[in-house]
Formats: structure tokens, C-alpha cells, sequence
């Protein structure tokens, strides 16, 4: 098995290396099972109520040849039963189904680290990552001499889609938990060892599988804050895992994954950074960027992306692709949880992540969305592709495909 090449990259430093680094969903197919964190925190169960935003099948987690087989349009998950707060803590597993003990202060909440989000007591990536770093200064990221090309083939009058709702019901969106440091170590086999990061990883029997079709897992390991993410996942009786994929992301690094490689993304990122979460909107702010899918995509990738599954055409947006909501984009009619969405576009914007269905915005699986859902569905219907931008951050490559 060959050995991840650490890169240490921040988006700031993508403009000026250029080259130097090399130039460069939503439908879920994974098992159903009720996973309630044993020993974890996890992400708030809830969704998008009345919502008519079902997934209409998005390819996600890519195999050897390239075909996506994942993210299928919904992001459900399947697994434990809701809760209100993301990062709740729950007993040691007893089997009886005990419901968690109220979250701890701030826990699962994202909260300042600089401008790292954090969840569960860990900073999500560092504040000069990708993820967290703003684009909205068109001096310092100005739009990619590619985007108006880009923008012919994005489908730019496709609306935008919320990819995520409420977990007890429709199990839509990507869900994710909290385990202790203490979690138990358990074994895990993949598909592609070869661009997995071997095991044993600190999953529950219970943890949380996203329901229809792509079967994430995501996983924060508190003490060492290191996030894991699998694909296509089910576990065993005896309680090993096995995946299609696997990617280890320390969450106090820049490290990219080896050129080429895939993770639990088609795009060789990671997944939970980029989600909207419920906890984000409730506190007003959310200050990183957002994962989104299109249908057709290059074979070839932007850093921080690694991997890709597309055609030889580089009309199509490559993987990594940045994009922001424009500037002249009138936000002033709409309040609440849109606006923060919305705001977000702007200030940190898209990362292209996952071949899946167009224009697909991923968010996590919580019932807190209920209530929220459908003004949020209606709002980000009034948006279209041809109201975003492709923003210079890097160098399309396709080396190590």
C-alpha cells in the first residue's frame, strides 16, 4: 500500500504556486441501518419538512475505472435516532436504546477558532485552509480566465438544490458524529485499499450510515481530532466495517491526499468540512465553503482536490473548482437561514466535490431542519447556476489519474 504524500497547502498560497503544485451526488446507495452513536456525539437529526428537494441520484464514490458509485441525489442517512443538537454525547452503547443526556456547552456547535469552524472541541482544519478561507475579494481571487466556458456547460438554469433535511424520517443528508478518544479501535476493509487509509478506525457498531446510496460515515475523534470518512459502508455482526473507501484527515493539517487518490469523495476531499450544517445557520454564520455536485465534470482536478471521475474535455468543470455567488447577486429580499446561506456563497462560496446531480448543495441530516427546510428550498430555488462565478485558486492537473 503506498504511503500518503503530505502536502501543506493553504488557498491563499494556490494563486502564487500555480503550477509549482501540480495543475491541476448526491443519490446515497448506502445501507439503511439505524445507527445511534454509541459513545459519540453526533450531528442533529432533522430536515427539511414539506420539502419537495427529493435527491434525484448523484454519482458518487468512484471505482477503479472511473464510474461513480455513489451520491445518487440524496444525501439520507440512516441510523440513530434524532437529536437536537449537533455533538451530543451518548452513553457507552447498553443495546437499549437509552436516549443521550443533554449535549454538553457549545458542543457540535461551530464556534470561532480563528475562522476555523469547530466541532465537538476540534477545529475543523486549520483558519489558512481551503475550506475556511474567503473568496469575496476579487483582487486576491479573481475569476478563472476558464469560467465563462465553465459556465456554458454547468447547466446554468438549473436552480439550486438543498441536499439535506431531517434524519427520523427521510433520512436526507449526510450525517456525523463525535466519539470519545477512548472509542474503541475497530477493523475496516475497502474496495480500494490501495488509495485507503488502512484501519482500524474509532467507529461504533451504531455510528451512522447515510441512507440512499453513498453510505458515509463520518467520524471526529476527539483527543487526536481526526476525522474519519468511509463510503459505501456497512459493519459486520461482530462489528468491523468494511467500505468502499477510506480517508484519515488530522484535523490540525493542510495535508492534501497523494495526486490522484480519491477519499470517501470522488474529489479526494473531505466531506464534512464542506457541508451546511444546522448548528452553523441556528448561530448565524457559516464560515467555510460549501460542497456541491455536477452531473458532467473534467478528468482532472484543482487542489485541494486529488482525484477526479470525469471525460476528457476540458470545457467541463474539473473537480476543486471554486465558485462564488456573484457580488451583484441581490440578497437583500431574503432573512434567516438563507441569508446565511446565501452569505456564505458569497463570502466563501462552492467547491466542486462529487459527480451527482446539478447544482446540488450538501448539507448534514438533522430533524432540526424541519421547521426551516422549506423557506430554505424555496429561497435557494430563486438561484441559478448563471448567478455563480468560477474563481482562479490553483492549476487544473491531472497528474497521478
Amino acid at each position: 500500500m503506498r504511503m500518503n504524500r503530505i502536502v501543506l497547502i493553504s488557498l491563499g498560497a494556490l494563486s502564487a504556486l500555480g503550477c509549482a503544485l501540480g495543475s491541476g451526488e448526491s443519490g446515497d446507495q448506502g445501507a439503511g441501518a439505524d445507527n445511534a452513536a454509541s459513545g459519540a456525539l453526533s450531528s442533529p437529526a432533522s430536515s427539511a419538512q414539506g420539502s419537495s428537494c427529493k435527491p434525484t441520484g448523484d454519482a458518487g464514490l468512484l471505482n477503479d475505472s472511473g464510474s461513480g458509485a455513489h451520491d445518487s441525489g440524496s444525501t439520507a442517512d440512516a441510523g440513530a435516532p434524532p437529536s437536537n443538537d449537533a455533538g451530543h454525547t451518548s452513553p457507552p452503547d447498553s443495546g437499549t436504546g437509552t436516549p443521550p443526556p443533554p449535549p454538553a456547552p457549545d458542543a457540535g456547535v461551530p464556534s470561532s477558532g480563528g475562522s476555523s469552524p469547530v466541532l465537538g472541541g476540534c477545529a475543523i482544519l486549520p483558519s489558512d485552509n481551503p475550506w475556511n478561507t474567503r473568496i469575496d475579494d476579487p483582487t486576491a481571487y479573481p475569476v478563472d480566465p476558464n469560467a465563462a466556458t465553465y459556465a456554458t456547460t454547468m447547466a446554468p438554469a438549473t436552480r439550486v438544490h438543498a441536499d439535506w433535511g431531517d434524519w427520523s424520517t427521510d433520512q436526507y443528508g449526510i450525517p456525523w458524529q463525535v466519539v470519545p478518544a477512548s472509542q474503541p479501535l475497530v477493523p475496516m476493509s475497502f474496495d480500494v485499499p490501495d488509495e485507503s487509509d488502512p484501519g482500524p478506525y474509532p467507529f461504533p457498531a451504531t455510528a451512522k450510515i447515510e441512507g440512499g446510496g453513498d453510505g458515509h460515515v463520518l467520524v471526529i475523534q476527539q483527543g487526536s481530532c481526526t476525522l474519519y470518512e468511509t463510503g459505501s459502508s456497512t459493519v459486520a455482526s461482530n462489528g468491523s466495517w468494511s467500505a468502499y473507501s477510506g480517508a484519515k484527515w488530522p484535523l490540525s493539517s493542510d495535508a492534501l491526499r497523494t495526486a490522484g487518490w480519491t477519499s470517501a469523495d470522488a474529489a479526494g476531499l473531505p466531506i464534512l468540512p464542506g457541508l451546511v450544517k444546522v448548528s452553523e445557520v441556528q448561530a448565524g454564520a457559516i464560515r467555510h465553503a460549501l460542497r456541491f455536485t455536477m452531473k458532467n465534470t473534467q478528468q482532472a482536478y484543482i487542489h485541494p482536490a486529488t482525484h477526479a471521475s470525469g471525460k476528457a474535455d476540458a470545457t467541463l468543470p474539473p473537480m476543486g473548482l471554486r465558485l462564488r455567488l456573484k457580488a451583484s447577486f441581490d440578497t437583500s429580499s431574503f432573512t434567516g437561514p438563507s441569508l446565511v446561506i446565501l452569505t456564505a456563497m458569497k463570502e466563501y462560496g462552492l467547491i466542486l466535490a462529487d459527480n451527482g446531480s446539478d447544482w446540488f448543495v450538501t448539507g448534514d441530516s438533522d430533524d432540526a431542519w424541519i421547521p426551516l427546510m422549506d423557506q430554505i428550498s424555496s429561497d435557494l430555488g430563486k438561484v441559478t447556476g448563471s448567478d455563480f462565478e468560477a474563481v482562479k485558486t490553483g492549476t487544473v492537473s491531472t497528474a497521478g489519474l
